[in-house]
């Protein structure tokens, strides 16, 4: 788990470092597009450092407790009278310093919903650090039955542990709905429809009118549903084919199989899809 801290900070430090290089705009005779990128460069600094910050501030946390848990290990192997309190007085620092991590995590995942700074390496490295989370809340389980059988039994080592199953609980439910949202946002992002017919055909679905395409109450569930991302070739079955939407030349290409039949091979999806979700093409 600190490979992955570690390497999570390299990542940020990395980020950090490529938006500085950004701070070095082209000569331009027009000095409001440099001071325009100057500004947005400065607004990627100070959010990196911002989420630095609250990193470097779990792992301090992490730390801590780690320091904590050694203290216990040390108290209730040793001796004497105050065994009980000593063993108290660090369980209720290290809840009250995972509880002060639980909610660096939700600041540090708001921060990075909020951030014109994207990427995946963040997601997967907040998930780590619940999960380094659920990882402290075992430890806890296992001390308390390393101390019930020591018959050393603290009333307060039992509640702070079901508050930290409870609240580990609702970190891993807000972070499957989260997932899921962006799941499904993802999936309608990259989905797009696609339908080639005779011009009878379309004019019967009213996909096209007179000159106007896609422009009536048109049959949507005429056409096939595809994921542009998978999907990047469309057999025309055809040796005649005219493209009614608007998509831009340099995204695709037309060429004819053995059969002289055309097919459609998208070579640039994002552009491809740019300008329309739907694909119509007209065929005899």
């Amino acid at each position: 788990m600190r490979k992955i801290m570690f390497m999570s900070v390299a990542l940020m430090m990395l980020l950090f470092t490529g938006c500085n290089e950004e701070k070095k705009p082209a000569i331009s005779a027009d000095a409001n597009k440099i001071d325009s990128l100057e500004r947005i460069v400065e607004q990627k600094d100070n959010e990196i450092n911002d989420m630095l910050s609250t990193l470097n501030a779990i792992q301090d946390g992490f730390r801590q407790i780690a320091e904590a848990e050694d203290r216990v290990s040390i108290v209730k192997d040793g001796e004497g009278t105050d065994k009980a309190a000593q063993i108290k007085e660090n369980i209720q620092f290290i809840a009250n310093t995972m509880q002060h991590n639980r909610e660096l995590i939700n600041k540090l995942r708001q921060q990075a919903r909020e951030s014109s700074v994207k990427g995946e390496q963040l997601k997967t490295t907040i998930e780590g650090l619940v999960k380094q989370l659920e990882g402290k809340d075992q430890e806890l389980q296992k001390l308390r039955a390393e101390l019930d059988a020591k018959d050393i039994h603290i009333n307060e080592l039992n509640e702070n542990i079901n508050n930290l199953n409870q609240n580990v609980a609702d970190l891993q439910t807000e972070s499957s709905q989260k997932s899921q949202t962006i799941s499904n946002q993802d999936k309608q992002l990259n989905t797009a429809w696609y339908v080639f017919g005779t011009k009878k055909e379309l004019k019967d679905q009213h996909i096209i009118e007179g000159d106007r395409v896609l422009q009536a109450n048109f049959n949507k569930s005429y056409f096939t549903k595809i994921d542009i991302r998978v999907d990047k070739e469309i057999k025309l079955y055809s040796k005649s084919v005219k493209i009614l939407t608007t998509h831009p030349s340099s995204s695709y290409t037309l060429s004819q199989d053995a059969n002289k039949q055309y097919v459609l091979r998208v070579t640039n999806p994002q552009l491809f899809w740019s300008t329309s979700k739907y694909l119509v093409v007209m065929v005899k």
